[in-house]
């Protein structure tokens, strides 16, 4: 017998389900800490009544003849989906990180909603929420704003076993790293949705009216020159980052950076706070290769990062709603301030590009073509990246979870076809925490890039504080005098 509740699943969501493969499971997975204890099931019912407002999480994805669609799972048990989970011996960090290493590798119950939550009581410290949610639900933006829903400001308030009428709190984070490429990729999505609204209704109007046909002829061509441009791109080098990849995933995170001194670097060296926490990122990356036999002065490297292309209030909305464009890291530079400033100008470049526009729009034809075609597709550009380099604006101020003050928040998103790392920022309460994940067979250690990551920017630190505040960019003359000063120091600031 048909089933009642079923609705199409939207091209994009589509082209993500069927993304997945052994060696990159598709899932977002995130971890929030608490500083108090909390009961088990005081934590379901959080999920029960706030989680679950959004019916689509009660939904499991199925496929029939005219394609994959959302349909009610007919047995649906919190049960299955909310676990109790504990941590071995000392239940510290390092057991943490190891349990959602083993989480970020075990793939979902296709049978049921592809999603779940482990609670654990006895980590060191304090309890902890691992959630994992397939990224065809929602992605990065949507998926945060979601968990976001879970809390509140207020201790009382999130005891409350309501949902949330309006759960989306205006509280846009001061460490929005990606906002200027997304205020560009927006405009470029609401002239597109017009264009298309006028070629499904108005056609006739269209050539009556040359100008808006011309707005479409060259919207097309922005985009048809963008996807030639992504195509023209070299293949990233083989290195330790890039090759063959397993099954086995491995996370980080780092200790938290003060979101208030990656402000006043940036501002005294004439950059932004993404400027800043990528090139930190990019000389991670560089000294971690120097360890492992690896000349980084010998290599290319870019990064694709996920641009949002929808306002946080639609964030209820789910699905997937996100472009992709690719980021060139000075990976051979040496001087950390012309990494700096080699960071600042590519991303100052990303901002007039439509790239990520164009591969929402691809991502979405691939949706719609079969799935042979998709994975080829995709992996022929996979192979021009090593890394997945995200953001997600998070809250300022102070949340609390069923009753207790969450101290910590992080999140990793999946990575594609044969890019084996994903680096994640996310800032909560005036702290910033960078969170890698790595194919084991490449990097089995990636807290020891987030070690070099920490080291790096307060190498920056340092600087900011010899130079003093910038209008703009440091000249390049004093830049090469303070690199002098740097090379007999190579240790402690490479």
């Amino acid at each position: 017998m048909a089933h009642r509740h079923r609705q199409p699943m939207a091209n994009v969501d589509t082209a993500w389900l069927r993304m997945e493969q052994p060696t990159n499971l598709m899932m977002i997975t995130g971890v929030i800490r608490l500083a108090e204890a909390v009961d088990f099931e005081q934590f379901k019912a959080v999920i029960e009544h706030r989680f679950l407002s959004f019916k689509r999480f009660r939904q499991r994805a199925v496929v029939n003849a005219r394609g994959w669609c959302w349909e009610d799972d007919p047995h649906f048990d919190l049960n299955a989906h909310v676990r109790l989970t504990a941590l071995p011996g000392r239940a510290g960090q390092a057991e943490l990180e190891a349990l959602v290493s083993e989480l970020a590798s075990t793939p979902l119950d296709q049978s049921k909603p592809l999603w779940q939550f482990h609670w654990v009581e006895n980590h060191q410290g304090g309890p902890v929420m691992i959630g994992r949610v397939h990224h065809c639900y929602a992605d990065g933006m949507a998926m945060v704003q979601v968990l976001l829903s879970l809390t509140e400001t207020d201790r009382q308030a999130s005891l409350k076993r309501v949902a949330p009428a309006a759960y989306v709190k205006q509280r846009r984070a001061e460490s929005n790293l990606f906002e200027r490429l997304a205020d560009t990729a927006m405009n470029g999505v609401e002239t597109l949705n017009q264009v298309s609204h006028k070629v499904a209704s108005e056609t006739a109007q269209l050539i009556r009216d040359p100008q808006q046909a011309l707005n479409l002829v060259q919207t097309a061509g922005e985009l048809v020159t963008e996807l030639a441009a992504v195509m023209a791109l070299s293949d990233d080098p083989v290195s330790q980052f890039k090759g063959p990849l397993g099954t086995r995933k491995q996370v980080a995170w780092t200790p938290p950076l003060s979101l208030d001194e990656v402000k006043a670097v940036g501002h005294a060296l004439g950059c932004t706070v993404n400027d800043v926490l990528i090139a930190s990122m990019t000389a991670a990356l560089h000294t971690h290769l120097l360890e492992v036999g690896d000349d980084p002065t010998q290599l290319t490297m870019r990064a694709t990062v996920p641009i949002n292309l929808r306002p946080l209030e639609h964030a209820r909305e789910l699905g997937n709603h996100f472009g992709l464009v690719f980021l060139d890291l000075p990976i051979a530079e040496t001087n950390p301030l012309a990494r700096l400033y080699q960071v600042s100008a590519a991303m100052t470049e990303l901002k007039q590009s439509k790239q990520a526009l164009m591969s929402l729009g691809l991502l979405a034809a691939l949706g719609m073509a079969p799935a042979a075609v998709q994975k080829p597709a995709l992996e022929l550009f996979s192979r021009k990246a090593t890394t997945v380099l995200t953001n997600v604006p998070g809250p300022q101020e102070q949340l609390y979870l069923a009753g207790a003050p969450v101290t910590e928040m992080m999140f990793w998103v999946p990575q594609n076809g044969s890019i084996g790392m994903g680096i994640s920022i996310i800032s909560y309460c005036g702290q910033v925490y960078c969170g890698l994940m790595t194919d084991h067979q490449r990097v089995p250690k990636p807290g020891l890039i987030g070690h070099h990551f920490n080291r790096a920017f307060s190498h920056l630190l340092h600087l900011a504080m010899l130079i003093g505040p910038q209008e703009g960019p440091v000249a390049t003359d004093l830049a090469d005098q303070i690199h002098d000063w740097i090379d007999g120091q190579p240790h402690d600031l490479d």
